[in-house]
């Protein structure tokens, strides 16, 4: 069984931050489960476009309002409490943060903790 607690994790090297975000990654590759789990908070008044190639994502959010498009089609959809989405054709979109978002994240292949942000939005593909 494996127990973490975010409040001990937000302030370790599993907190990664970017562009305005940050990850507190709970679960990882070397944990072995299939998928990685996240949660990741995203400053009000942020924009964030990416395209997970080579990962799959859905992503619930906790807290905040923002929206999220998909950059395929144009259509935009509200963010707030309660709201899921998934990217299950690797959809290219942009989120924006109205207010601080809260998001509980899971992607498949699991992430190993160590990717940055490519330059199309997108995580190498990364031996486990």
């Amino acid at each position: 069984m494996i127990v973490r607690d975010f409040n001990e994790l937000k302030n370790s090297p599993r907190a990664v931050s970017d562009a305005r975000w940050t990850s507190v990654r709970m679960l990882l590759a070397d944990d072995k489960m299939g998928f990685s789990f996240h949660i990741t908070t995203l400053e009000a008044g942020s924009e964030h476009t990416f395209e997970y190639k080579n990962h799959f994502e859905s992503v619930y959010c906790m807290s905040g309002k923002g929206s999220i498009t998909d950059l395929a089609t144009g259509e935009t959809h509200e963010i707030r409490p309660g709201v899921m989405y998934a990217l299950n054709l690797h959809d290219r979109h942009t989120l924006r943060a109205e207010e601080e978002l809260v998001m509980a994240c899971c992607f498949n292949p699991p992430v190993t903790g160590k990717e940055v942000h490519q330059a199309d939005g997108s995580y190498a593909l990364e031996d486990a």
